[in-house]
């Protein structure tokens, strides 16, 4: 039988992935360049899996996006997509360490309200563009770096948060309404 730490790990690989090529299909139009898009929906994704699982969360975020960076479109540069695996997973958990600390919100998330939602997609958007950016300059990556690349990205992962948070609530909205008819 799995540990919650390796399930939490593997559900959180499993479901990155998955959105990431779910989002890559249905937002091909709005990539602003490579690794750059204006709506990133595994953005909330990365947000909310290490929201809930922390550490075992971030892992499995960075293995899944150092494997669709590997096997993708970064020409299996195995440092670089190291890279990118790292902040993918971490600018989130760091996001997380920091909320937990600053903004008092509780490791069960129980008083989680709009308010702090809002802060901890700000500062998470902020920390994996800026991280992300960072990375793609230090690599020397052709299309990295500037501001209009930090932008878009911090954008397009606001946004995608957002969107994917919005479609969670709705969803649950509606499974709520459907068992109450149902009794």
């Amino acid at each position: 039988m799995l540990s919650e730490a390796t399930f939490a790990l593997v559900i959180s690989a499993l479901s990155y992935t998955s959105l990431f090529y779910l989002n890559s299909w249905l937002t091909g139009e709005l990539v602003f360049s490579l690794g750059v898009n204006w709506i990133y929906l595994p953005a909330g994704l990365r947000l909310f899996l290490t929201l809930i699982f922390g550490l075992p969360g971030a892992i499995g975020i960075a293995l899944a996006s150092f494997l669709i960076s590997y096997y993708g479109e970064f020409a299996q540069d195995l440092i670089l997509c190291i890279g990118i695996g790292l902040v993918s997973g971490f600018a989130p958990y760091l996001a997380r360490v920091f909320v937990m600390s600053n903004v008092r919100l509780t490791s069960d998330l129980s008083d989680l309200n709009f308010q702090k939602l809002v802060s901890c997609i700000l500062i998470y958007a902020l920390l994996s563009a800026g991280l992300h950016q960072w990375w793609f300059s230090t690599m020397a990556l052709n299309n990295a770096g500037g501001l209009s690349h930090f932008s878009v990205m911090f954008i397009g992962d606001v946004l995608g948060s957002l969107l994917l948070i919005s479609l969670v609530k709705y969803s649950l909205d509606v499974l709520n309404k459907v068992r109450k008819t149902a009794r």
